[in-house]
């Protein structure tokens, strides 16, 4: 799997499963780095074989209907989809 990393202030753990074609995908991000929080991140859509499974093994934990975006803040929060306000709250 390849998780990227953005630096960024450490406002927590946060982990993006996104797809590389994805709108809302590319508006989460822009949000994430707006508030200036550091964060990984993997495009799903990008991996292939046995890492993909992984990845989205991974997604299915957070969000059964493995949709993107998703958004895992230190590894007990959720954020499904573009949901600028819930995300600011969280992390801004």
């Amino acid at each position: 799997m390849v998780m990227q990393h953005v630096e960024g202030q450490d406002k927590g753990k946060l982990v993006l499963f996104a797809l590389s074609t994805c709108g809302w995908c590319k508006k989460t991000r822009a949000l994430i780095e707006d508030i200036g929080a550091s964060y990984d991140y993997v495009y799903v859509d990008l991996e292939k074989g046995k890492e993909r499974e992984e990845v989205i093994e991974m997604v299915k934990k957070w969000n059964p209907q493995v949709s993107f975006p998703t958004l895992v803040i230190n590894d007990e929060k959720t954020i499904v989809g573009f949901k600028e306000d819930e995300i600011r709250e969280e992390i801004g």
